[in-house]
């Protein structure tokens, strides 16, 4: 790709260095334990999606690559890299010089505050941008599951493997859908492209976003409500996509669950209590963060896909993945029928 002119929007370097800052290292953990700890998660990747291949019936033939076991250091510098590779080159570029260096700075700054707080929460993740092919790369943030397991007093070979189970969902989803990567990469390009108001009228937008925002459980993430009509077309098809991306995992993971994790009922009742705020200020910051609004796409992917799989099964399911156009809108997504009445 050619080089671009001007400074690129954020300084992803100052990014990671902010969220590294403030951000703790996690539970202490005895080194022996500890080194055991990842061992053992790295194997559980694959073992993992293993287990999603045979319910899924995707990714049949494709290599088994174990995942990344990481600390929450190495989760931000991953997540930099990859946001790096989908966003420079689709966001307007700041002018050359002071300026630009100084903007760029500035918007690091402030992406490195958003990675510090979600670096303390984030289990795992599968980049697809992330690693240096285009396989992608999936990584389980390890003193964040050692945390969370111990905070719902459950099994931690069980709790380990549910997390990997989720990633490995989403890993199979774009290696085994060759032109999902691309069209995703495509949706958020195109909705960063025409991101190109001036600093007034993000201002305006947000004091309106500001009024209309409701800090509460059916609140919407600021990033939705601060789009012009033009970007809300597209950011619906992201959304679309991103829901029945994440229900699919959740339906998964479930699903295989009870054969391979016997304390799954257990870990799903706990973990759903967990995932919802726990005072005001973290109350706010999912909101401003649109963490409310991810938590809601588990739910209503996960409703999506089970009405689906339910109504006519796994492999009539994965009529979603033949083209974009097979693809389920946000309408269809909240009513699974039209979705399979129009594929039908």
């Amino acid at each position: 790709m050619p080089p671009v002119e001007g400074q690129g929007p954020i300084d992803w370097g100052i990014a990671a260095a902010t969220a590294q800052r403030f951000m703790s290292a996690g539970p202490v953990i005895p080194r022996e334990e500890a080194g055991e700890a990842v061992r053992r998660m790295r194997e559980q990747t694959v073992e993992a999606e293993r287990h999603v291949r045979e319910l899924t019936g995707l990714g049949h033939g494709l290599p088994v690559r174990p995942g990344d076991v990481v600390d929450r250091a190495g989760w931000v510098r991953a997540a930099t890299a990859g946001l790096a590779a989908l966003t420079d080159h689709a966001l307007p570029r700041n002018s050359p010089g002071l300026r630009g260096s100084v903007l760029a700075r500035t918007a690091g700054v402030q992406a490195g505050m958003v990675l510090a707080y979600l670096g303390g929460r984030v289990l795992g993740q599968y980049d697809p941008f992330g690693g240096d092919g285009p396989d992608g790369r999936l990584l389980v943030v390890a003193p964040n599951v050692v945390a969370t397991q111990r905070a719902l007093r459950v099994p931690a070979d069980d709790f380990a493997l549910w997390v990997c189970l989720h990633e490995s969902t989403h890993r199979l989803q774009f290696t085994a859908v060759p032109w999902l990567r691309d069209y995703f990469a495509t949706q958020v390009g195109e909705l960063l492209s025409i991101m190109d108001e001036s600093t007034a009228t993000v201002l305006t937008r947000l004091a309106e976003a500001l009024k209309t925002a409701r800090v509460e459980k059916d609140s919407v993430g600021l990033l939705e409500l601060l789009q012009s009509p033009e970007q809300r077309v597209v950011l619906d098809r992201l959304i679309a996509l991103s829901t029945l991306l994440e229900g699919h995992a959740e339906h998964v993971m479930d699903a295989v669950g009870p054969s391979v994790v016997p304390s799954v009922g257990t870990i799903r009742a706990r973990f759903s209590v967990r995932r919802g705020p726990r005072g005001n200020v973290d109350r706010l910051l999912r909101a401003l963060l649109g963490v409310d609004a991810k938590v809601r796409q588990y739910a209503q992917g996960s409703a999506f896909v089970d009405h689906v799989v339910g109504a006519v099964g796994m492999e009539r399911f994965n009529a979603v993945w033949t083209s974009p156009t097979t693809l389920p809108t946000r309408a269809e997504i909240a009513d699974p029928v039209l979705w399979l009445d129009r594929i039908a």
